[in-house]
């Protein structure tokens, strides 16, 4: 599984849009609004890198609205959060 954060800069009143665009996206998992240089913060969790190539600069950047993306691929995960338990509620 590769995971991506791609950080993104909107026109300053399509954030909104955008970000629901980007969730229609497969592959995209979250997209966060956030403070800062940037406007939001997309997470994409794919099984193959190649994937990433077709999903950021043909989909993610060519969504209406986006201004500029930059992308980092993560090497590992570290996390506080049972994600199994997360995922799993309401379902015991």
């Amino acid at each position: 599984m590769v995971t991506a954060v791609v950080l993104v800069r909107t026109e300053r009143e399509r954030v909104q849009e955008a970000a629901q665009a980007m969730l229609g996206i497969e592959g995209v998992t979250e997209v966060y609004s956030v403070t800062g240089p940037y406007d939001l913060v997309v997470m994409v969790r794919i099984p193959n890198f190649e994937r990433l190539a077709e999903i950021v600069p043909e989909k993610l950047a060519q969504t209406p609205g986006v201004a500029r993306t930059e992308t980092m691929v993560a090497f590992r995960m570290y996390s506080n959060y049972d994600l199994d338990r997360i995922w799993s509620q309401g379902f015991e």
